[in-house]
Order: structure tokens, then sequence, then C-alpha cells
């Protein structure tokens, strides 16, 4: 309900503030105003083909404001603009919560908005919303790439604010030299003033916080392994994990090596340590295999001292609870399943078979 100190501001300003900024009386006026409020393109406009990205920094006066949406031609008139102002400081005086009317951050507007309808996008703080998808099994150095190509920052920039992570705003972090698996894959939603490296990594830094540490919390008492073991053996399971249905069934396997004091064997971390991607043309050779390199996993026993990528939930969940099983070695097949053995001459006829089907 309108209060009668809000209606007496309201008729204040249309008979005597109005005539008075604009110079105008009567219906030259009103037709001027119609004209300067309304949008600068008709509103059958496509507005795909017109949003822009307007950044209104922290202490920027609203008529700097509106001098700059003039300028990119989302207004039609600049003075119409302060006169909308005044009238909002008018409102202010009649509700308080008012009295801050501009909110600084990111916005996209289109010249399809009215001029009231853009200051109250403003004013009510609506920024921009991006959202950013980091896939199961993305490496840092992925993320990286893909936060360049959506022109947010650069890749350097993001490791560097990998790397400036401090334990102590995350005790729960195991003491790691790269952060490599701790950031949670997900799709997340981020306000347009947000979108700096620093805080996409906090934000994924979090969700690994709210989403896979109570998984492992849960399970104290069922598993051997530390948060950096589980985390780093999840991240093989994830890369060796084409098909889901086969993703306990893995972690079983590497269960029973490393169980039986066996080196795992898992490619993945081969070309982790070499920094190189195996395809079936140019697979892993046995130069490869046999280079040493900490991530190597066919030379060296147990784990490599980092997780390789970051996994998702399931394999973080099938690392936990792997399958029961008495495979301990799998071979790929080249359609993504794999073909499980029990001992080493299964295992040989297996790679025999699948390399005669090639």
């Amino acid at each position: 309900m309108t209060t009668g100190n809000s209606r007496i501001t309201k008729w204040f300003f249309y008979l005597i503030l109005f005539p008075v900024v604009v110079g105008f009386s009567g219906w030259q006026g009103w037709r001027w105003w119609s004209w300067a409020i309304s949008p600068v393109m008709p509103a059958n406009a496509e507005v795909a083909d017109h949003q822009v990205l307007v950044e209104i920094p922290l202490g920027t006066s609203g008529e700097q404001i509106g001098s700059d949406l003039a300028h990119l031609n989302l207004i039609r008139s600049e003075q119409a603009w302060i006169i909308w102002t005044k009238w909002l400081r008018l409102q202010a005086k009649v509700k308080p919560e008012l009295e801050g009317y501009f909110q600084a951050g990111t916005y996209q507007l289109s010249p399809t908005q009215s001029l009231p309808q853009i200051a109250d996008q403003i004013r009510s703080g609506t920024v921009v919303q991006a959202t950013y998808t980091i896939p199961e099994g993305w490496t840092l150095a992925q993320m990286g790439e893909y936060f360049e190509a959506q022109g947010w920052f650069t890749s350097e920039a993001f490791l560097e604010a990998v790397n400036g992570i401090s334990g102590q705003d995350y005790p729960w972090l195991p003491s790691v030299p790269k952060l490599e698996g701790f950031l949670f894959p997900d799709t997340y939603q981020i306000s347009g003033d947000s979108l700096t490296a620093d805080h996409v990594v906090r934000q994924m830094l979090s969700q690994f916080e709210q989403v896979a540490l109570p998984l492992y919390q849960k399970a104290q008492g069922q598993t051997d392994l530390s948060l950096l073991e589980w985390v780093t053996l999840a991240s093989i399971v994830e890369k060796e994990s084409v098909v889901a249905q086969e993703r306990g069934v893995i972690s079983g396997v590497f269960h029973n090596r490393l169980e039986k004091g066996m080196t795992l064997g898992a490619d993945p971390t081969v070309e982790y340590g070499l920094g190189i991607k195996q395809t079936p043309d140019q697979p892993l050779t046995l130069k490869d295999v046999n280079t040493p390199n900490p991530y190597n996993t066919y030379l060296n026993p147990g784990l490599p001292p980092t997780p390789i990528a970051s996994p998702g939930q399931a394999s973080l969940e099938a690392t936990l609870y792997p399958e029961t099983t008495e495979y301990l070695y799998f071979v790929a097949r080249y359609d993504g399943t794999h073909i499980f053995s029990r001992t080493l001459d299964e295992h040989n006829r297996a790679i025999n078979q699948i390399a005669q089907q090639r």
C-alpha cells in the first residue's frame, strides 16, 4: 500500500521538479520525457544480439553512470538519467532502504530496456551471472586453458591463483606441492564482478569441502586411505574409467594390487608424469613406461605423490567402496571397455587378443 508521504513525494516530482529540471512544460515536456526514457531499440529487437556488459566500479557517481550508459547507446538521454536519479533520491527520503540506490558490479544490459528498467537493475544489484563447467578428470593445466579460452583470465593467472592458496584458509587440505585433484569438477555460477582466478579457485575448493570431504569423513573406519591417498587413487580410477559401469571393478583391481604390494601399472600416471597423451595410433611405448619419474606407477610401488586429475563424486565413492573382485589386471579395448584378468597369463592373452582385433 502506498503511504501518504510517498504519494506527496511522487506528486512533487511530477508537478514541480520535472518541468523545472527538463525546462519544458505541458505537452511538449511530456512528449520529450516519454521519448527520453523509452528503449533505444524497439522491444521486438533481437535481445541476444544487443547485450552489453557494463562494469560499474565501486564509488561511481550516478551522473557518471548516466554518462557511460549514454556513451554506450544504452539510454537516449543523459539528462533524463539525471532526472531519474533525482527521483530515486526523493524516494530514498521516504524509504531509507533505497539510500544506496546504485550498486557496483558488472551488468548485462540491453538497449531494448527502458531507462527505468536499467536503473532498477543497477539499483537492485542484479549483476551478470556467468556459468562454467569443469568436467571430471580434468587437470589444472586443462582448467587454465579453458578459462583462458573463455576470455576470463590467462592460464598463467589461474595457476598463480592455485599456487597462492594458503593451507590456513583450508585447514583440511593435506600438505601437497600442488592442488591437483582438490578443485572439484562441477558446474558453477559466479557473478560477473567475481570473475577472477582467485575467486574461481576458492569456489571449487569450497565445493570439494562441501561435497567430497563429507564422503571421506563418513567412511572413517571403513578405509585405511589418508585424504591425500584417497583423492590420488580416485584420480587414477577417474582416468581409467571410461565406462561408468566398470568404475567399481577398476577400483577393486587397484585396491587388490596395493594390498599385494604390486605396482599399479596405470598408464594415465605415466602420461601425467611425462606430460603426454596416448592415442590408439600412438600408444605408450616401452621407453615411456621405463622412463623414471615420480608418477610412473610401472616402476614405483604405491601411489604417486599427488593426484593426476580432479576425480568426480562417482570415482571418489568407488575408491572408498571398491567392488570385491579377484581381478588383478585389466587392459582397454578400443571402445573404452576393459578385459579384466586374474593372472598375468590371462592378462597377456587379453593384450594379444586386442592387438589382433586392431
